[in-house]
């Protein structure tokens, strides 16, 4: 039953999308890292840092938080064995046929256009940076979801940052000339939907 009354605050799912994240060991800087090894040849002037506020500025979508919230929740009641027989096994195995982990983020990837598609399908196969360790099961750890998830918001912050360079190319500027922050977060007043 749908209850129009109850809205969850953006600050609550945000904080939510970051601690899930924290509770299984992947950092902004760890996603940071991916988004600047798939960027930095081909950005003159960038940052880790100018990645780390793209990441930060694909952790506000709403679209992103939820699918972060749904596949980690999924990851962990595997882990504890709370799910039904069947999908219990798919989900904990990484069955090669199941494709839903890969559907859910691949969700959020579509807000971010063509480029972030095919960058996701990039890092879904190349495995790079956390991605690798995540997809490497080791003991009792389910990251099923968390893997792609991780591809996906690496796939949306550094298609941001493509454009963004179109734009400065235009302009006859690099990433050396805009601080950080202007990729990062927008002050609450004027937050992106």
């Amino acid at each position: 039953m749908h209850n129009k009354r109850v809205r969850v605050h953006s600050d609550e799912v945000t904080k939510a999308t970051h601690d899930a994240l924290l509770r299984r060991h992947v950092t902004i800087e760890d996603i940071a890292d991916i988004v600047y090894t798939m960027q930095s040849p081909y950005n003159e002037g960038l940052t880790i840092e100018h990645c780390v506020q793209s990441v930060e500025r694909v952790l506000n979508k709403r679209e992103v938080q939820h699918a972060v919230l749904v596949g980690i929740e999924l990851d962990e009641l595997a882990e504890k064995k709370l799910l039904s027989p069947t999908l219990q096994k798919i989900i904990e195995s990484d069955e090669g046929l199941f494709g839903v982990d890969e559907t859910l983020a691949l969700g959020s990837v579509f807000t971010y256009g063509s480029i972030a598609v095919t960058t996701f399908g990039h890092l879904d196969k190349q495995k790079i940076g956390i991605i690798e360790k995540l997809d490497t099961k080791a003991g009792e750890s389910v990251n099923t979801f968390l893997d792609d998830l991780v591809g996906s918001i690496a796939a949306c912050a550094a298609s941001r940052l493509a454009h963004r360079m179109r734009d400065l190319e235009e302009e006859g500027e690099t990433f050396a000339a805009i601080p950080p922050q202007e990729l990062g977060p927008k002050p609450k007043s004027n937050k992106e939907i």
